[in-house]
């Protein structure tokens, strides 16, 4: 069940800032990996995308990557390049890469609104132009963008550009899942919630009330139903899912992994 063998997957944001804990888009990587994937990984720093290579090859995967300005066409279609002279194919994409500056419309500065539309959104849109082609000429491929429960409900604290990011996100997947179903490409989303992962630490030290970051932890989890924030691997199960063959029925979808919060009045 759920195997991925000999499938390549190109990866955006599979990068892990430290050895302790797991972020989101290295357990992923990891994940897909322990099925038999082949990784093919982009990240803005190559010595953290390194140290998730490291890990995947340790477990005796198989992992390369490239350094990648996700923001950038020319960089973007680079990592596609290389993957295609690589393997030459491209299964599975997976793009991970985001993040969240706070400010509503009256604060946030423009440079700042224009950086997060980038980041998060037009990176979706490089890679998915680059790749689609290939995956059209294949007459197979899937898709899953990582978006927010940011992007459904305000989640307590101010942060528009990333919240209008994220729900763009899974409009953008939802018509071109549309658009390439009867070319055989599937495009999904998950949906993650509340998730502890390093990032969420750094998270922290910009949003917490008065620095207590302990208090800001706590927070979250109170939030969530289930009573605590989820972690990395409850992420990457859910992509795993949705790339493999048992889900070959499911397309233009949005898998929410959030333990309940959207489901719920709201603890904000």
């Amino acid at each position: 069940m759920l195997r991925l063998d000999n499938k390549v997957v190109l990866i955006t944001g599979l990068g892990q800032t430290t050895d302790e804990g797991w972020g989101i888009g290295a357990a992923i990587a990891c994940n897909l990996a322990k099925q038999g994937a082949i990784i093919f990984g982009g990240n803005r720093s190559l010595t953290s995308a390194q140290r998730t290579k490291s890990r995947i090859e340790s477990a005796g995967g198989i992992c390369d990557v490239q350094e990648t300005n996700v923001t950038d066409s020319a960089s973007v279609k680079a990592l596609v390049d290389a993957c295609m002279q690589r393997h030459g194919r491209i299964d599975i994409l997976v793009n991970n890469v985001g993040k969240s500056e706070p400010g509503c419309p009256a604060t946030l500065a423009e440079d700042v609104w224009d950086s997060q539309v980038d980041l998060n959104l037009k990176s979706v849109y490089l890679t998915c132009h680059h790749v689609l082609p290939i995956m059209e000429k294949q007459v197979t491929g899937s898709i899953v963008n990582v978006s927010s429960i940011a992007g459904l409900r305000y989640i307590g604290k101010p942060q528009v550009a990333y919240s209008a990011t994220k729900a763009a996100i899974m409009q953008f997947t939802k018509a071109t899942a549309v658009i390439y179903a009867g070319k055989n490409v599937r495009l999904n989303t998950v949906v993650p919630g509340l998730i502890y992962t390093p990032y969420t630490r750094e998270m922290a030290k910009r949003y917490a009330p008065g620095g207590d970051e302990e208090e800001y932890m706590r927070k979250r989890d109170g939030q969530v139903p289930i009573g605590r924030m989820g972690n990395a691997w409850d992420v990457a199960n859910a992509v795993l899912f949705l790339v493999a063959d048992e889900s070959r029925y499911i397309t233009g979808q949005e898998l929410v992994v959030d333990g309940g919060i959207t489901s719920s009045t709201g603890r904000v």
